[in-house]
C-alpha cells in the first residue's frame, strides 16, 4: 500500500492552476508525441517505447505530489488516427483537506481524452488518496472515433488506511462521459459525501458499504466472449463484470489499495489481448 502517513504541505499557499495538453500522430507505425503544452506543475518528461514503437507509453507527472484546496488540473489529450499510447503516473495522487482559506476550496481535475480513427488508449493511472476533510470534483470526458478503444481504470482510496485516517467527513463529486462515434456510449456521475450530513455515504449500501476503496474498469471495443468473462468471474470472486454491447465494466469493492491493484492488474491482463491484440507488458514505473 502507498505510503500515506506524511504530514500535509501548508494550506495558506495560493492554489495551483495547472494544465498539460498533448498530442500524438502516427509516423509509418510509430506512434509520436508531436504536441505538448503545458502550465504550471503538470508535466510528461518524455515518450517511452518499452513495447516497440506502434505503442508511446506517457508518464504525467504531478512534481508537487499532492493537491490542495482550490488546486485546478486539467489534462488534455488529442490521438491521431492510428495511434496508440498508454497513459499512467508514477505513484498515487494525493488530494488533502479542502482549504477554507479560498473563497472556492474544492480541488478540480478535469481530463478530456479525444481519440481518433483506428487509435486505442489505455488511461491507467495509479491509486488516488482522498484525505480525510477533502473537497474534490472529477470530471473525466471521453471522446472516441467509431472503430476507436479505449481502457480506463481508477482506484479510489478514502482516508489513509496505514495512518489510521478514515475518510469521516469530506466529499467527491465525479462524473464520467464516454462517446464513441458521436454517441454516448457511457455516463456515470455522484456524490459521495461522507458523515451524517451526506447521508453517511461510506458506510450506506448505496455507497461504500463500509468499505475504504473502490476500483472500476471501463472499456470500449469489440465485446467480450462469454468464455473471457466466464474465466475471469472464476479467477476472481470479488469482481463485478458486466458487458453491454461494446461496453465492458470491471467493479471491485474493498478496503485494500494494493488488493484492489492486483484485482485491476488481472483484468487488465485477460482483456488486453483481445481487445488490443497485444500481450499486456507491466509498466515498469509501476514496480517502483
Amino acid at each position: 500500500m502507498p505510503d500515506c502517513t506524511h504530514s500535509e504541505p501548508s494550506t495558506t499557499a495560493s492554489p495551483w492552476q495547472a494544465r498539460l495538453g498533448l498530442r500524438f500522430d502516427d509516423d509509418a507505425g510509430t506512434t509520436r508525441l508531436t504536441g505538448r503544452d503545458h502550465l504550471g506543475p503538470l508535466r510528461v518528461q518524455k515518450a517511452l517505447y518499452p513495447e516497440g514503437a506502434r505503442t508511446c507509453h506517457v508518464i504525467v507527472v504531478h512534481p508537487p505530489g499532492g493537491v490542495v484546496g482550490g488546486d485546478r488540473l486539467e489534462l488534455d489529450f488529442d490521438l491521431g488516427d492510428a495511434t496508440r499510447v498508454l497513459a499512467t503516473t508514477p505513484g498515487a495522487a494525493k488530494w488533502y483537506r479542502a482549504n477554507g482559506r479560498h473563497l472556492e476550496h474544492a480541488s478540480r481535475q478535469q481530463v478530456r481524452l479525444r481519440v481518433g480513427p483506428g487509435a486505442a488508449l489505455e488511461w491507467l493511472p495509479q491509486e488516488t488518496i482522498f484525505y480525510d476533510d477533502a473537497d474534490v470534483v472529477l470530471e473525466h470526458e471521453v471522446e472516441l472515433a467509431a472503430d476507436a478503444r479505449y481502457i480506463g481504470s481508477e482506484i479510489l482510496c478514502f482516508g489513509r488506511r496505514a495512518a489510521g485516517e478514515t475518510f469521516r467527513s469530506g466529499q467527491v463529486r465525479q462524473r464520467t462521459r464516454i462517446r464513441q462515434g458521436g454517441r454516448l456510449v457511457w455516463w456515470e456521475q455522484g456524490t459521495l459525501k461522507a458523515g451524517p450530513a451526506g447521508g453517511d455515504a461510506m458506510r450506506s449500501p448505496l455507497g461504500l458499504a463500509g468499505h475504504s476503496v473502490c476500483a472500476t474498469l471501463v472499456a470500449v471495443g469489440k465485446p467480450l466472449p462469454a468464455a473471457l468473462l466466464n474465466a475471469m468471474r472464476g479467477a476472481d470472486p470479488t469482481l463485478g463484470l458486466s458487458q453491454v454491447k461494446n461496453v465492458f465494466v470491471a467493479r471491485h469493492l474493498g478496503d485494500d489499495s494494493e488488493a484492489a491493484r492486483v484485482c485491476m492488474l488481472r483484468v487488465w491482463q485477460a482483456l488486453r489481448p483481445h481487445l488490443l491484440e497485444t500481450p499486456a507488458r507491466v509498466p515498469r514505473i509501476w514496480n517502483t
